[in-house]
């Protein structure tokens, strides 16, 4: 099994690889039509109004679900996005809280956070606050936000229980939590739990179902729901941005994946924080 530092220093390298190969492949994905990234994000619960609405550089395809449509966002809140990445949830809270609310996106990844910050500078986004920041000890003040939002993140956070403790940390009283990610309905095989590549391809760290939810509970959070759960589709883990150095690099044919993805689901939940 990986270590936390090594984990951390994979996910950090290879979403950086990420950011800067979705800079340079943007241009030939417009010009050619083959944008796989809103394929699999209108497969995964973006409507095309959606990704029309925010920038398009902000969609690298990396989510499993949409939990700015599952949180109720309102006029004049302030949102937090545990795992902004490029910046797509942020953009869709930044229009339902209006000029009078705040989005926050928090990653831990120098070119992530730089290339949000560029796309909102380009669009004249005034309300949204990309900061650099580990999600384990996140640069926002205690009972701040309204809602916190995470997408297929949490996975890759080595300490989940302090993940969580922060999210619960910056809610204030009676906020909301929404968060899309993947979890287990069995183990993984052990050559996809020392998989470098499977971290980044959100499997490897993948945790069991009722585990994940124990954390949650664990945390202090009530009214724990499972809003919505179904099997990831597999071309979602092996087509995306990570998907082809997964393949390559870990030597796992495409068969074996695919019977490592059947343990697999998207799951949708959703939690309040004590009033």
């Amino acid at each position: 099994m990986m270590k936390e530092r090594e984990i951390k220093r994979a996910v950090r390298e290879g979403y950086a690889r990420i950011a800067k190969q979705a800079t340079s492949d943007y241009a030939a994905k417009r010009c050619c039509g083959a944008d796989l990234s809103e394929k699999i994000s209108r497969q995964i619960g973006y409507t095309q109004e959606d990704l029309q609405t925010a920038p398009p550089e902000s969609n690298l395809g990396l989510g499993c679900g949409n939990p700015v449509a599952m949180a109720r966002i309102k006029e004049r809140e302030t949102v937090l996005d545990m795992g902004s990445g490029a910046g797509l949830d942020c953009f869709l809270a930044s229009t339902r809280v209006g000029p009078g609310g705040k989005v926050i996106g928090v990653d831990m990844t120098t070119e992530m956070v730089e290339k949000a910050r560029a796309q909102a500078k380009k669009g004249g986004y005034t309300n949204i606050d990309f900061r650099q920041g580990d999600l384990e000890n996140m640069p926002v003040a205690d009972d701040y936000v309204d809602v916190v939002l995470s997408n297929c993140v949490i996975n890759l956070v080595p300490n989940k229980t302090r993940a969580f403790k922060e999210a619960f940390r910056v809610l204030k009283p009676g906020g909301r939590l929404a968060v899309s990610d993947i979890v287990l309905t069995k183990e993984l095989p052990d050559f996809v739990k020392s998989s470098t590549e499977a971290y980044i391809g959100c499997l490897a760290g993948a945790v069991m179902k009722e585990d994940y939810l124990g954390t949650i509970r664990s945390v202090g959070f009530h009214d724990i729901n499972v809003d919505d759960e179904s099997s990831f589709p597999v071309e979602c883990l092996v087509g995306s941005s990570p998907g082809p150095g997964l393949l390559e690099a870990s030597k796992v044919s495409a068969d074996d994946l695919k019977k490592a993805s059947e343990s697999v689901s998207s799951i949708k939940i959703s939690a309040l924080k004590p009033k």
